[in-house]
């Protein structure tokens, strides 16, 4: 024969404690999936990061080499002719701010900024001392006087950040000091696309460039926004338009593309080969080519934008 309790409200409590019990492991359970979730969730953000970085890495190498052309063309001929070597020292500037910025004890997790900007600062100083090397007397004491400027500006962020500022005031100051050059760098172009408008021609903007340009901004920009860093994300989103823009501009007279200067070209040869016939007469001086030198300060326009 069943045996029944004797108090049925104390039946009740022992049934109604596993049902509680049950109700605090479910919310257990719960809350450890949903930390699951945010988790794998955070670290496939932090993948697609790292993805847009190594792209970024990438796009700004290229533009980084790409003035190499010009320098061939200076150590070649000894002599910087009328190339102007403010852009590569602006450029060396913003890298060694970017990197500065990139580093942990700066700016945790942006070591992928820090390595592009280093190996960038450290080929735009290469392109520094071979243009100080060939540049004439005069020139060549402006540049070196422009490299002072440089590296007391970067000195002088480097010292205060490390020495007056700690934790979110040093990431704010480093930031938007780079920040400020690297939008001052990014502005760079528009005298390009203001040229490109005025003659109806890219002649001078090779697409490939503007292409790197876009993308490089654009992998940077993208990387900032997922890192939720505006110190990356406003200067690059800023550069991706400006490549965008450049794009625009290509597809709009790419069909134009010589067709406005082969008369201005034709002229121009023949006024070098005057110029090279009283050179050897002892007359005058030989003059470069325009519109080579014109393709090479395409150059030293675009790559100020990494």
């Amino acid at each position: 024969m069943p045996i029944y309790p004797l108090n049925q409200q104390k039946g009740t409590d022992i049934q109604t404690k596993p049902l509680s019990l049950s109700l605090s492991q479910q919310s257990s359970h719960l809350s450890e999936f949903n930390l699951y979730v945010f988790e794998r969730k955070n670290t496939s953000m932090d993948v697609v990061r790292f993805i847009f970085g190594i792209l970024g890495n990438a796009t700004a190498l290229f533009l980084f080499l790409s003035p190499i052309v010009t320098f061939k063309r200076i150590i070649r001929k000894r002599s910087t002719e009328d190339f102007s070597g403010v852009p590569y020292n602006m450029t060396m500037l913003n890298c060694l701010l970017s990197a500065w910025y990139g580093l942990p004890f700066i700016s945790p997790n942006n070591l992928l900024v820090s390595t592009i900007n280093g190996t960038g600062a450290v080929i735009e100083a290469v392109y520094v001392m071979i243009f100080l090397i060939f540049a004439p007397p005069k020139m060549r004491l402006r540049m070196f006087g422009l490299l002072m400027v440089v590296v007391s500006i970067f000195s002088t962020v480097a010292l205060v950040s490390l020495l007056a500022l700690h934790g979110q005031h040093r990431k704010l100051f480093c930031g938007l000091a780079a920040t400020i050059f690297s939008i001052a760098m990014y502005a760079s172009p528009l005298s390009i696309m203001r040229l490109v408008i005025k003659t109806k021609s890219v002649e001078y903007m090779p697409f490939l460039l503007s292409l790197f340009v876009f993308l490089c901004g654009t992998s940077w920009f993208i990387y900032g926004l997922l890192g939720r860093d505006p110190f990356v994300a406003v200067p690059n989103g800023c550069g991706s338009f400006l490549g965008a823009l450049q794009l625009i501009l290509y597809a709009i007279y790419r069909n134009n593309k010589g067709n406005e200067i082969d008369a201005n070209n034709s002229a121009r040869d023949s006024s070098v080969e005057m110029e090279e016939t009283k050179h050897t007469n002892g007359y005058g001086t030989t003059n470069y080519k325009d519109m080579e030198q014109g393709n090479d300060q395409v150059h030293q326009k675009i790559v100020s934008q990494v």
